[in-house]
């Protein structure tokens, strides 16, 4: 990839790539979705040993990559949190 000769391109490309992450969140929802009809309970929603798992996996690919693993873990944190809330209403809605 070729560095940005502006502002406007840095803008313009980031917003490319959110663009591509929205898509890709999106798809990571509905495979969550799917997921809550296979749980039981809200431990299980809240699989505290499998965020820990996601979150080490998640750092160690960020580091491979290029980026900060902290970066990376902060943003996972924060989608998982998002996710086990949705799974925990849908869950509450099957009730």
């Amino acid at each position: 990839m070729s560095a940005p000769r502006s502002l406007a391109e840095v803008r313009t490309r980031i917003d490319v790539l959110d663009g591509d992450l929205i898509r890709l969140l999106a798809e990571r929802q509905e495979l969550v979705r799917a997921a809550a009809t296979f749980k039981s309970d809200e431990q299980a929603v809240r699989a505290p040993d499998r965020v820990e798992r996601v979150v080490t996996l998640a750092r160690e690919r960020a580091d491979a990559a290029g980026l900060a693993p902290a970066v990376a873990e902060a943003v996972w944190r924060a989608m998982i949190g998002a996710f086990i809330g949705l799974e925990l209403d849908e869950h509450a809605a099957r009730r």
